[in-house]
């Protein structure tokens, strides 16, 4: 029996395991089980799951076939009766592209009437009842770059002009670049012209062109414009052609200004109210909202007008008036192209005080905040008494004020050692400002006697070519300057000569020495400048940004719909917004989102523009197109990494993404950004482009600073440093930092050797004689605040003949 229990048989962990049986799972003996009791029926979060194939599969057209919808009802509304017209911008890339017989073209289709626009940037409407189609067309200013971009801002498609031959020249290339980064909307490429040349050098000249356009339209085509059927052509393409929706404008409303008028307000001419009447874009307008005048700023609106529309497909008949047929077509004189009647002038709303948006961009801080300095009543007292306890009575001479006699000493407060030494202070000063002043007289007289002897022999040369060639040098060394220090960055990154004339723990005090630069914590809120005083910072900005979007998309607001007609009343704005306006500039509107008129740190990844290589230093003024907006500021330059510390680049590098810092006001991305610079003769040079990062205060930009030094002695792990350091005492300080070779060792100071710096240090093996001992220290800084939202206008872009590639020339 102890024999078969000892060799019973044990079942493996490979022992085969069958179903349990599952008897008393029915119905009937499961209720008997529960007693009564009824389980919790748990809702799902979604009942995704629980649909079938064919289910799931249903659901999935039913949502392809609303986004289809969505957008047929898109592109119906534009240009409809019900839509705002479809807005054309008409963009010249070449300075021989005739726009003129172009427009002439679009203006002259069969039963289609055109109306011209009241001042501003000018342009014309185009009015096809029979297609049941409307159109504005805008022509921007050649060379203004400005315009341009502003116009594209709110342009539902862009018909660029080309040459037949060249394409487009350098200015073209440079308008084309700054469109792409900005965000380019729908577009047709048209090519006027070209009827003069031979048919076979036509073919060969169109050939050429469609191979060099294919780089920056891949699917674009090219529409000749010279007859009127193909100017029916090209605008039956853009009125069918998908559009492409631009971010930053999707998702606010928006408007170009047809017509604008400027009442002076009673206490200046300066300042008043602007009347700005155009179509309402993007999302409805509301008047408590705060708009925007692209290049001007941030306003209010006080009031919202309904007029008649002036582009009506349809106009209606007013009962009581009889309006002959003549009178219903429309004129190309015209200036409103219908009759505006003010009893048709409705006020849609009216600002509402108590919930306006304030136009408040900073917080005003309170030196004083945090500090419990209000005096009880005791103190109070106390100052009193002292006050009486401290009077006394001095005799003064007649017309002395207080503060005078304040400083009036009586004889025995004083001794006379005192009176004697002033008295001598007196009296030294006096012959000092005497001579002072004949000496200056001396001087005074050579110098007019100077002038008269170099006036009579003076020689003005004839040609100053010269000279005026020489005051550019001074720019040419500067800039000579700047390649030198990018440079000597680029092959010592962040290192510095120690000062020897002052100690080094005095020049590097505001330094600190990190273990980690990647794990070692630091305090955000640590030491934070003055001018974080007066921002604003959300506690989570990607949630309130996503709140914000769902509540724009799910929710209907109230206020002027997209495609009404309206006149908008902006309070305080200056008058040289209207000056501008008069001038040909195009006037655009946003509506701003809350939040987005206030003061915040904002971040952009942007890339170096291959166009451009010239070095461009950190805090050095930059000019930037941020979305809607464009201000100057003084920016930092830091890497853009994932940890929660950021090294700071003292130059925007041409082979890697950076972030840019900025002091700005709000804005949810996504946004586009174009990062300028202005040259010393008003031109503008396109550096960087890219998108708006985050709105965060709290981003960390850390600068390196590396201390260098070389080995003098060296043991099998030891080695003597110098040249880092000059006095015994900076050793001292700077010893608990850890040290770093180029080669990858790692060590630590142990103590300093005699009194000129030099110091023994122990390192993690044996260094060579050829390298070199480093020392990081590291420092927080914070962007400048240089933000300024005047803006000047650029020089325009200097054109050369062609911009086309020099090879698809030569392969001709």
């Amino acid at each position: 029996m102890v024999m078969a229990a000892a060799g019973a048989h044990r079942p493996g962990p490979l022992k085969q395991q069958n179903k349990a049986h599952k008897g008393g799972k029915h119905s009937g003996s499961s209720q008997r089980r529960a007693g009564g009791r009824v389980p919790v029926k748990a809702q799902p979060r979604r009942r995704l799951r629980d649909l079938n194939r064919v289910d799931r599969r249903h659901q999935a057209l039913q949502l392809r076939r609303q986004r289809k919808e969505t957008v047929l009802a898109e592109k119906r509304s534009l240009g409809s009766r019900d839509g705002p017209p479809h807005l054309v911008v008409v963009v010249l890339l070449h300075s021989r592209a005739a726009a003129q017989d172009s427009l002439r073209l679009l203006q002259s289709q069969d039963s289609a009437a055109v109306r011209a626009d009241e001042g501003g940037a000018g342009g014309f409407a185009l009015l096809c009842p029979r297609l049941k189609q409307r159109w504005r067309f805008v022509t921007a200013q050649a060379g203004d770059l400005y315009a341009v971009l502003d116009l594209a801002k709110v342009a539902d498609s862009l018909l660029f002009i080309l040459d037949p031959v060249d394409g487009w020249d350098s200015a073209g290339e440079h308008c084309l670049s700054c469109l792409f980064a900005q965000g380019l909307p729908s577009y047709a490429l048209a090519v006027p012209g070209g009827t003069d040349l031979p048919p076979k050098k036509r073919i060969d000249a169109r050939k050429k062109l469609s191979k060099c356009i294919e780089k920056r339209f891949p699917e674009a085509k090219l529409f000749p414009l010279n007859t009127e059927q193909e100017s029916s052509l090209l605008l039956r393409h853009l009125s069918s052609q998908k559009q492409r929706h631009l971010a930053f404008r999707a998702r606010r409303a928006h408007l170009l200004a047809r017509a604008a008028e400027f009442v002076p307000s009673q206490d200046s001419d300066l300042v008043g109210t602007l009347k700005v009447s155009g179509f309402v874009r993007g999302q409805p307008l509301h008047v408590n909202s705060l708009v925007h005048i692209v290049g001007h700023g941030d306003f209010q609106l006080s009031q919202v007008d309904a007029p008649p529309d002036p582009l009506c497909l349809n106009p209606r008949v007013v009962k009581g008036q009889k309006r002959s047929q003549q009178d219903m077509e429309v004129q190309d004189d015209s200036g409103n192209g219908a009759v505006e009647m003010e009893e048709d002038v409705k006020v849609l709303m009216k600002a509402d005080p108590s919930k306006q948006e304030s136009l408040q961009s900073e917080v005003v801080p309170d030196p004083m905040e945090g500090e419990q300095t209000w005096p009880t009543e005791e103190e109070l007292q106390e100052a009193e008494d002292s006050l009486k306890a401290n009077r006394r009575v001095v005799k003064v001479p007649k017309g002395t004020s207080k503060y005078q006699a304040a400083w009036i000493v009586d004889d025995g407060e004083e001794g006379s050692e005192k009176d004697d030494d002033d008295d001598e202070d007196d009296n030294m000063d006096d012959d000092l400002m005497e001579e002072a002043i004949s000496q200056e007289g001396e001087s005074s007289e050579e110098e007019e006697e100077a002038g008269e002897e170099e006036s009579e022999t003076m020689t003005v040369p004839e040609c100053l070519r010269d000279e005026q060639y020489d005051e550019k040098m001074e720019e040419d060394e500067q800039m000579l300057e700047r390649y030198k220090q990018e440079r000597m960055d680029e092959m010592f990154p962040d290192e510095m000569d120690t000062p020897r004339d002052v100690p080094a723990r005095v020049r590097f005090q505001k330094y600190r020495g990190l273990k980690s630069f990647r794990t070692s914590p630091w305090d955000p809120k640590e030491n934070l400048p003055r001018d974080y005083a007066r921002i604003f910072q959300f506690q989570d900005f990607s949630r309130t940004r996503k709140n914000l979007f769902r509540q724009i998309e799910k929710e209907e607001t109230e206020g002027a719909s997209v495609g009404w007609y309206v006149t908008l009343h902006v309070c305080n704005v200056p008058v040289s917004v209207m000056e501008s306006f008069k001038e040909g500039k195009p006037l655009v509107l946003f509506s701003l989102l809350p939040h987005e008129q206030k003061m915040s740190v904002l971040n952009f990844l942007v890339r170096r523009h291959p166009g451009n290589s010239e070095p461009v230093r950190a805090k050095e003024e930059l000019i930037f197109h941020c979305g809607f907006r464009r201000f100057r500021a003084s920016p930092l330059f830091s890497q853009h990494t994932s940890a929660d510390k950021h090294k700071l680049e003292r130059f925007l590098r041409p082979d890697a993404a950076l972030v840019v810092t900025v002091y700005a006001p709000i804005t949810f991305p996504p946004a586009s950004v174009l990062l300028f610079k202005q040259r010393s003769n008003g031109m503008h040079d396109l550096i960087a482009t890219g998108s708006l990062l985050s709105v965060d205060p709290d981003r960390i930009v850390i600068k390196r600073l590396v201390l260098s030094g070389h080995p003098f002695k060296i043991f099998t792990k030891m080695a003597v440093v110098r040249y880092m350091f000059f006095n015994r005492e900076d050793v001292m300080w700077f010893k608990p930092v850890e040290l770093r070779t180029k080669w990858g060792r790692r060590g630590h100071i142990k103590e300093p050797l005699g009194t000129h710096g030099h110091m023994k240090c122990h390192f993690d093996g044996q260094l060579k004689s050829q390298d070199t001992v480093l020392l990081n220290l590291y420092k927080r800084v914070f962007p400048k605040w240089t933000y300024d939202p005047h803006v000047p206008e650029p020089v325009p872009w200097v054109r050369s003949e062609s911009a086309l590639p020099e090879q698809e020339v030569e392969m001709e």
